[in-house]
């Protein structure tokens, strides 16, 4: 849930409301977010078990004794083929411009070197790296997550004390006609809370593992609706850390802007020092969504509800060959979106045929 989120979308969460007055998006996302969450609170607490919207699904309309409940967890699953990759695409397309912070020159290089795709070609790489390092038994992966999540903790750590400790309320200046609601404010409105629920996603993640929690009743509310409002408070903050040492006109028009906030506070070489933190952030956060994701078509195709081929798992490491590696070839395909439409398709497609449904 955190992840590298924030770190590609400030500039996109300004621009749409073209000023700090997005924040507002923020508040009012962070309420919708908490309402979806009851939801998934309820189902989570009533129908525990592993799977998220595909368990609740199968077990509300039938399993397989009726014809929605064979079509619907199907359809669930191909549609997540595409949003969910989509999602995940989305982490490595704005992990880019970092990589071109550090070596400026990047994209020249790799058009020098006939490289076709240029920096989304390494994008797709990277997805296949992280697919690799994924094929390993449990355990192995375990440690890994354990290290990449240290990293996470670290990077937005240093992100919110930096800015605390430089904090400059002046340059949280408002334009004229911030608060001028019509037509193209609440267009603007609707922008930036398509990206902070973006950013928001992933507070629903205890249910895809309802079967291996205690007191599951109690546990996944608390769970669901602590992991938004303390997730809210960091974004928030982490917002406002960033724009009070890096002006918003400045911010909103960069797409390297954690290296931006970096360097200007403490220079050049301490900023790629810590945008190295940003990509081990990138990183963590794809790894585990990736690891996650890659247990849902597995488990449909071992219910009996999807192809029949993504149930096969590796034989002697025992993960889900088929449905790791086809979750990482769909991502690496998606690494040659703009990032933008990548993210509008992947929150589109999750809102209407899956938080609406449910």
């Amino acid at each position: 849930m955190v992840g590298i989120g924030p770190f590609i979308t400030i500039p996109g969460f300004l621009a749409a409301m073209h000023g700090p007055q997005a924040l507002i998006a923020w508040v009012i996302a962070a309420v919708l977010v908490i309402c979806d969450g009851l939801v998934w609170s309820e189902l989570g607490a009533a129908l525990p078990g592993s799977g998220g919207t595909y368990h609740f699904l199968r077990e509300i309309f039938g399993k397989g004794s009726s014809r929605w409940g064979r079509m619907l967890p199907f359809l669930f699953v191909w549609q997540f083929l595409v949003s969910g990759t989509m999602e995940i695409a989305s982490g490595y397309i704005g992990a880019v411009p970092y990589l071109e912070f550090i070596w400026p020159n990047l994209a020249e290089r790799l058009n020098s070197w006939q490289i076709p795709g240029g920096t989304s070609t390494l994008a797709a790489v990277c997805c296949l790296l992280v697919t690799w390092m994924l094929s390993r038994r449990i355990e192995v992966v375990g440690w890994f997550g354990i290290v990449l999540c240290t990293g996470t903790l670290i990077t937005v750590a240093t992100v919110i004390i930096s800015g605390l400790l430089n904090f400059n309320a002046a340059l949280i200046t408002f334009p004229p006609d911030a608060f001028h609601v019509d037509g193209q404010w609440v267009n603007g409105l609707g922008a930036a809370m398509l990206i902070a629920i973006y950013d928001y996603l992933g507070y629903y993640n205890i249910c895809h593992l309802g079967e291996e929690v205690r007191d599951p009743g109690r546990t996944i509310p608390r769970a669901v609706i602590t992991s938004v409002i303390v997730v809210a408070i960091i974004y928030l903050t982490m917002n406002l850390s960033i724009i009070a040492v890096v002006p918003w006109e400045e911010a909103m028009k960069s797409n390297q802007i954690a290296a931006l906030f970096m360097e200007t506070l403490y220079g050049r070489q301490v900023a790629i020092i810590f945008t190295g933190l940003v990509l081990w952030t990138v990183l963590a956060c794809m790894f585990s969504i990736t690891l996650g994701y890659s247990r849902i078509p597995y488990a449909a195709a071992m219910n009996g509800d999807f192809l029949s081929l993504f149930a096969r798992v590796h034989p002697t490491k025992r993960y889900p060959a088929v449905s790791l590696w086809t979750l990482g070839l769909l991502t690496s395909v998606f690494c040659y979106l703009p990032l933008q439409i990548v993210i509008e398709i992947a929150v589109t497609v999750r809102i209407l045929v899956q938080f609406v449904a449910q």
